[in-house]
């Protein structure tokens, strides 16, 4: 039976779904806005798999329940404390799928070589009886949620990405815990190169944006870092970090690398997969190590003993998404999941829930759709010593870069 003709009476259904890479928070998210949600006398509806979910569900299979389950207090209760998100994410973009990776119910209807399944998510949304639906995710996730917004369906953003880059917010889901983890380990991975006197080349998330490379640097996590808004000269990276490495006392330096950067004269990202994914995006993987094997080349040539300084090479990827979130990973997603509720209370849609200068807020949701948010070299990065500029805090948000929407 379809989950629209439940014989209770509720004032209404919310639909939940998590898109794009997993990070501490999620839980703690779906948690509070599922509970506030049951207590006003609403169902919710997790859906699986992000927008995946809502294009593989089979109706007339089983209706379609491996897409999709009831919330409870008692389900989320319990996972709000943890890490990840339990309703699963992917990385589908309903608009244009692949016509290799069209569920097999719909391959009758579907040839082109990129499809959208717009209609088919619409029908699934009619189906379980969706009456305002919650996407929690980045720019890409919550674009498509701007999409459905603009065909008719009411629809509340929650941003979620460690990068920190989605505008018209100066927070997003998943950014404190992985600041805290890049901080600690390599703060962890200090005692190897300090013990070996060598360079601490650590590479961290950031595509298009430096946030996660530049506010662990200005904590003291490293003497410098690249970024992927300014094209670094390779040379002046080296001189410096030697130059850090001779005036510490146990003769080694760090430099946090973002996955988005690029050397000065080219203009492509280090790629570590050529197929790109249903937004476009081609996943990333391997510019510390580039960085790695040109430093101890070139540091050489900075080099008075007229010997090659080693390397520790590190990626950090996984270990600073994975696991529990932090405290504050614990609170945003709290606030920003009562925030959503709030807005469908008031029969407000088309929103994106937000925290600028220091308070909770909303914005359109369509500011998504802009350019992401990125870091304004001008303001915060000294690109003359490849390292942020420590000046004007002054009225400044807890993470110091502001969402200039």
């Amino acid at each position: 039976m379809s989950p629209s003709k439940s014989s209770k009476k509720y004032k209404g259904t919310i639909g939940i779904l998590t898109g794009g890479g997993d990070v501490p928070g999620l839980n703690p998210a779906i948690r509070a806005l599922t509970i506030r949600a049951i207590r006003e006398g609403y169902r919710v509806i997790g859906i699986r798999r992000g927008w995946a979910g809502l294009v593989d569900m089979a109706q007339e299979q089983h209706g379609g329940a491996d897409c999709y389950q009831i919330l409870s207090e008692e389900l989320v209760n319990k996972i709000g404390r943890s890490g990840g998100t339990f309703l699963h994410s992917s990385r589908c973009n309903p608009a244009k799928v692949k016509e290799t990776e069209v569920p097999v119910h719909l391959r009758s209807k579907y040839h082109a070589d990129v499809n959208d399944l717009t209609q088919e998510v619409l029908r699934n949304i009619e189906y379980l009886g969706i009456d305002c639906l919650v996407p929690i995710g980045g720019d890409d996730t919550l674009s498509y949620g701007s999409r459905l917004h603009r065909e008719g369906v009411k629809v509340i953003g929650i941003p979620k990405t460690m990068d920190n880059d989605v505008p018209g917010t100066d927070y997003c889901i998943g950014f404190s815990t992985c600041i805290t983890r890049i901080i600690e380990l390599t703060h962890s991975l200090r005692t190897s190169a300090g013990s070996h006197e060598r360079f601490l080349i650590i590479e961290v998330f950031g595509r298009y944006a430096g946030f996660t490379s530049l506010i662990p640097t200005m904590a003291g996590a490293a003497n410098r870092c690249v970024i992927p808004e300014f094209r670094f000269n390779v040379e002046k990276l080296t001189e410096l970090l030697m130059e850090d490495r001779y005036t510490n006392p146990s003769k080694y330096s760090v430099c946090l690398v973002s996955e988005g950067a690029v050397f000065e004269g080219e203009d492509e990202m280090a790629f570590e997969e050529s197929e790109p994914d249903a937004y476009g995006h081609r996943k990333l993987g391997g510019i510390g190590d580039l960085v790695s094997a040109k430093v101890k080349e070139l540091s050489l040539k900075f080099n008075p003993k007229g010997e090659k300084i080693s390397t520790i090479n590190q990626r950090l990827g996984y270990l600073v998404r994975c696991g529990h979130p932090d405290a504050i990973d614990s609170i945003v997603p709290m606030a920003f999941g009562n925030l959503a509720l709030n807005l469908i209370l008031e029969g407000r849609h088309g929103r994106l829930v937000s925290l600028r200068n220091g308070r909770y807020d909303n914005v359109p949701l369509e500011v998504v759709d802009g350019p992401s948010k990125v870091v304004d070299v001008e303001r915060y990065y000294n690109s003359e010593r490849l390292r942020p500029l420590y000046k004007s805090f002054d009225s400044k948000p807890l993470f110091i870069m502001t969402s200039d929407y």
